[in-house]
């Protein structure tokens, strides 16, 4: 049975305090679907159980983090709880729904290090376009920013480290990689992946309900579209129109 204990007595799973309010449940060390699937199953199962005192869930790539009131229970008491939860929980079922996201590579405005990753990885960039568009990939987390969704894994052929210069402004909408990684950019902000094509989607709006279409498990495939394409549906999307939509 998973037990809380310190970080210095490593066992799989590992039941952590942090601070006064909350614990982290760990599952492994590495991005991996399996760890990451364990993650979202024990998630899954508290939302279920709803034990007295959780007041939110953070699931990452290899740990769930559970904020709970001390005023309502402590760490002992909910630790014991999802101990039990880890004894009966399974993996996570398959991704249910594949989101399909539009993505134009065309153009140093759009894509501006494109060319710099063909050359890299000694690929065209047509290549690249179609190495990138041909995974499906799966949301291992949210976070960063609202709604940046940190998906995998990329084909090895694809993979860099993060730049050496990171930009101070990255536009909203940018498809970016790094490492085993690629994301879409919500909204605007600071930002050290390799960008090689601009959605028209917005993935993070306040205004909307919910504001975030994307969730941890979600599976997610690029379809290439020219620039015209590309305008047209930002246009829609700055109107409040959705232009992603579930694969069937």
């Amino acid at each position: 049975m998973a037990r809380i204990e310190e970080a210095t007595q490593p066992s799989t799973p590992r039941i952590l305090p942090v601070g006064g309010g909350a614990l982290v449940v760990e599952f492994g060390t590495t991005v991996d679907p399996a760890v990451n699937a364990r993650v979202l199953a024990l998630d899954a199962a508290l939302a279920a159980a709803a034990p007295p005192g959780v007041v939110e869930t953070v699931p990452t790539f290899r740990s769930l983090m559970v904020h709970y009131d001390p005023g309502v229970t402590g760490a002992a008491a909910l630790g014991e709880t999802i101990a039990g939860l880890l004894d009966r929980a399974g993996e996570a079922p398959a991704a249910e729904r594949t989101w399909r996201i539009p993505v134009c590579y065309q153009g140093d405005d759009l894509a501006p290090d494109l060319a710099e990753v063909a050359a890299r990885t000694g690929l065209a960039p047509e290549d690249v376009i179609a190495i990138h568009t041909g995974g499906r990939y799966r949301v291992y987390m949210l976070g960063f920013l609202p709604g940046f969704p940190y998906m995998g894994d990329l084909d090895r052929r694809l993979v860099l480290p993060r730049r050496a210069d990171p930009r101070v402004r990255v536009p909203a909408g940018a498809v970016a990689i790094a490492t085993t990684l690629t994301a879409v950019y919500p909204v605007e902000s600071p930002g050290g992946w390799h960008l090689i094509g601009a959605s028209p989607a917005r993935l993070f709006d306040p205004a909307r309900d919910p504001p975030v279409p994307l969730a941890p498990g979600d599976a997610v495939v690029f379809e290439p579209v020219p620039r015209e394409r590309f305008a047209a549906l930002k246009a829609r999307a700055a109107a409040g129109e959705p232009v992603i939509a579930e694969a069937p």
